[in-house]
């Protein structure tokens, strides 16, 4: 594994983690992590998942973004972008290698985030969303949650606590959660992750709803989503593939009963070996077909 900057910005080092498979010309899988755009970090992809990558033969560029709220959405939309431009442009001189495609893979926020980089960028060749969602305008992300109520209530004085006054590139699950679970329970977590009100921002929050990007443009994309999830509904991935599909675009949607989010952390039953097994050959047919 190697690790290098791709990106800087108000002094601040974005930096990406290599994993190659060894040979020169292999696609690359770039990996978001996921933690509502509040916490995470590159590291978060397991040895085991980016060797995963590498045996079905993919290189993987796990990649930090700036984090919410120091950082709003529309800017780490960019930094996702500069990453990919990265690659196009650079990875050839730094890794010595050719990069003949490029799909992006994400978890919930990353998987968002794959989305939005699938409205952005041509030149990708598949896209593949954990439990990701297309829109940020709906009731479950601009309303306080139900779910997220039933837990301790968290006190704004500790939310505002948990922010800093610098950027963030990775931070902790341990550190940032009461961030996020304050504002689930509030409503506030999109006006606090873009800086835009839901009502009074309508037109400048559809420009970050990747449900209203879709074209016949849009990269072949996969969906995978528990059923019971009660941090990102379902219907997400059920509007945005009804979107891909009025729009014509390949796609694949994969929902699993009973199943929560993260559900692809249950490595060892066999629905989510079957789901990872079907993710592997989404990306050959659509990364080495070139």
């Amino acid at each position: 594994m190697r690790t290098i900057c791709y990106k800087k910005i108000g002094g601040v080092e974005l930096l990406g983690d290599f994993y190659s498979t060894g040979q020169v010309n292999s696609p690359v899988v770039v990996y978001i992590h996921g933690g509502g755009f509040i916490w995470g970090s590159r590291q978060e992809i397991a040895k085991e998942e980016a060797e995963r990558y590498n045996q079905a033969g993919f290189h993987v560029f796990s990649i930090d973004y700036r984090l919410a709220p120091e950082t709003k959405l529309a800017a780490i939309a960019e930094d996702i972008l500069d990453a990919i431009h990265w690659l196009q442009n650079e990875a050839t001189d730094v890794l010595g290698i050719e990069v003949p495609a490029i799909a992006v893979v994400g978890h919930s926020a990353g998987g968002y985030l794959a989305l939005l980089a699938g409205a952005r960028e041509p030149k990708l060749k598949a896209v593949v969303s954990f439990y990701g969602y297309g829109d940020l305008r709906a009731d479950w992300s601009t309303q306080p949650s139900p779910y997220y109520l039933e837990k301790p209530i968290v006190p704004r004085k500790l939310a505002d606590h948990l922010i800093t006054d610098r950027i963030l590139t990775e931070a902790s699950v341990q550190r940032r959660y009461g961030l996020y679970l304050y504002h689930r329970q509030q409503g506030s977590w999109v006006q606090a992750v873009t800086g835009l009100d839901s009502e009074r921002d309508r037109a400048e929050l559809e420009l970050l709803c990747p449900v209203e990007s879709v074209t016949s443009a849009f990269p072949p994309v996969m969906l995978l989503h528990g059923e019971q999830d009660q941090d990102v509904p379902c219907t997400e991935s059920l509007l945005m593939a009804e979107r891909l599909h009025r729009a014509g675009v390949a796609h694949t949607l994969v929902t699993l009963p009973g199943e929560d989010h993260l559900f692809d952390q249950q490595k060892g039953k066999e629905s989510v070996r079957q789901v990872l097994a079907q993710e592997l050959d989404f990306l050959r047919e659509h990364l080495t077909s070139v």
